[in-house]
C-alpha cells in the first residue's frame, strides 16, 4: 500500500529535546519504520524548517521524507504555522494529484486540516491521529496556552470530518465524542516503544547515590518537576536525574531549569537532584536501567512514550493518572497511579517501592512482559494497518458529520 504520512511540525529526522520536538516525531519515524518492514510504501511530509535540506531523504529504515516549503525555511514554533497550512495543503495536491497515496495518515491537528483540504479534493480516505488536544491543553493551561484562537473551533472539525480517526488512548476517545466525532469512526491505536531497544538487559549508567529517581521529558511545568523536586526532602538516600531539554551546555541560560534549579536549592535538595539536559537516544536505556524508579508526574500528558520505554527496560513507573497512562500503567502490576499535582503522595507511592526491591523486580518484569505484549511498534502498525484497509477498501470516502 502507498501511504502518506503528515507531521507539519514534528519531523522524524528532527533531534529530540526541543521545544516543539518530542513523542510525535518517535511516533511517526518508528511506525513509518514499521510500516515500510511490513512492505509497504511510506512517504512522510513534513515542514522544511532549514534551507540547506535536500526536498527528499531516503532514511536507513527505508521510508521517505519529504521536506514542504510552507512558510520559511526556518524553526518556527508549532503555535504560529496556521497560517502556513495554505501552502503546505497546495504542495501536498500538486504531488498526490501526480501520485496519488491510497491512504493519508495526519499526525496534529493542523496536519489534518491541510491533509482534508487535500483528501476532499481527491477522493482519498484521511486517517487523524491527534497526539495532543486543544481543548485538554486549554483546560490545564488556561491563560498560557499559547495555540491559536481558533484552534478549539478548527481541530473539532477535523475530527468530525476525518475519514477514522486513531485515538491514542481511552480518555482522548471520551474528549472526541465531547467534540462530536461518532464513536463508530474511531479506535484506539496506543504509541509504541522499540522493545530491541529498550531492554533490561544491556550497560547501565552509573549512579551518585543508592537509590535514583529517574524523570524524563521536555524541561516545561506542565511535566510537573518540580512536584518530583517537592517530594524529595521526604525521599531520603535517593538522588533525582531530570533528563530532557536543551544540552548540558545550556541549561544555564534555560528558564525552567533555573526555575527547578532554585527550587531544589530552597528545598535543600539541590546536592541530590541533578539536571542532565538532553540525552542522546542511544544512551537512553542504560540510563533507564540505573534507576529504581521512574517518575513520570505530568498535570497531563496525551499519552507519555517514557513509561513505555522504562517498562520495557524492566524498571517500575510511578506515573500520574492522567491521559494514556492511565492505559499503559496497570496499578499494582506494573508500577503505580498517583494523583497529579501532589508531592506528598509521590513521596508515600516512592518510599516503599525503595525499601521493597523484589516488588520492584516484579513489577519491572510485568511492566516488560506487558509491553511485548501490546506496546511493539509492529504491533502498533498491524492495527493501524487494520485501519488503512478499511478505509483504502470502502468504495467511498467514509465523512463524518457527527
Amino acid at each position: 500500500m502507498k501511504i502518506a504520512m503528515v507531521s507539519e511540525h514534528a519531523s522524524p529526522l528532527a533531534t529530540l529535546g526541543g521545544a516543539d520536538a518530542g513523542g510525535q516525531n518517535v511516533h511517526v519515524a518508528e511506525l513509518s519504520a514499521a510500516l515500510t518492514r511490513r512492505g509497504h510504501n511510506v512517504t512522510v511530509y513534513t515542514r522544511r524548517d532549514d534551507p540547506s535540506l535536500p526536498e527528499e531523504v531516503v532514511t536507513p529504515q527505508g521510508y521517505t521524507v519529504v521536506h514542504v516549503p510552507a512558510g520559511p525555511a526556518e524553526p518556527v514554533p508549532k503555535d504560529e504555522l496556521l497560517q502556513h497550512m495554505g501552502p503546505f495543503a497546495r504542495f501536498l495536491d500538486a504531488r498526490w494529484s501526480a501520485q496519488r497515496p491510497d491512504v493519508a495518515h495526519a499526525h496534529f491537528w493542523m496536519s489534518g486540516l491541510a491533509t482534508q483540504l487535500v483528501t476532499r479534493h481527491l477522493g482519498m480516505p484521511a486517517v487523524q491521529t491527534f497526539h495532543a488536544l486543544g481543548v485538554v491543553k486549554r483546560r490545564h493551561q488556561g491563560a498560557n496556552d499559547t495555540s491559536p484562537k481558533d484552534r478549539l473551533r478548527l481541530e473539532a472539525m477535523v475530527a468530525r470530518c476525518a475519514t477514522w480517526v486513531a485515538a491514542t488512548c481511552s480518555d482522548e476517545v471520551f474528549e472526541l465524542m465531547r467534540m462530536g466525532r461518532a464513536r463508530t469512526r474511531m479506535s484506539v491505536v496506543p504509541c509504541g516503544v522499540d522493545k530491541n531497544l529498550f531492554t533490561p538487559e544491556g550497560s547501565t549508567a552509573d549512579k551518585s547515590a543508592k537509590h535514583r529517581i529517574l524523570s524524563v521529558g521536555r524541561l516545561v511545568p506542565r511535566k510537573g518537576f518540580d512536584d518530583m523536586i517537592r517530594a524529595m526532602p521526604a525521599i531520603p538516600n535517593a538522588e533525582l536525574v531530570i533528563a530532557g531539554g536543551p544540552d548540558q551546555a545550556e541549561l544555564d541560560d534555560d528558564p525552567e531549569a533555573i526555575r527547578l534549579k532554585k527550587l531544589a536549592a530552597e528545598l535543600r535538595v539541590a546536592r541530590r537532584v541533578h539536571l542532565y539536559g538532553a540525552v542522546a537516544r542511544a544512551d537512553m536505556p542504560a540510563l533507564l536501567r540505573s534507576a529504581d524508579i521512574v517518575a513520570c508526574t505530568p498535570w497531563y500528558e496525551p499519552f507519555g512514550i517514557v513509561p513505555l520505554e522504562a517498562m520495557a527496560c524492566g524498571i517500575p513507573v510511578v506515573a500520574s493518572a492522567v491521559g494514556g497512562m492511565q492505559d499503559t500503567i496497570v496499578h499494582d502490576v506494573t508500577g503505580r497511579l498517583i494523583t497529579p499535582r501532589n508531592p506528598r503522595e509521590i513521596a508515600a507511592t516512592i518510599n516503599p517501592l525503595l525499601r521493597d526491591a523484589f516488588l520492584r523486580q516484579s513489577l519491572g518484569l510485568a511492566g516488560r512482559d506487558r509491553v511485548c505484549a501490546r506496546y511493539t511498534w509492529d504491533q502498533v502498525a498491524a492495527d493501524t494497518m487494520r485501519i488503512y484497509d478499511k478505509v483504502a477498501h470502502a468504495q467511498r470516502p467514509w465523512v463524518s458529520t457527527g
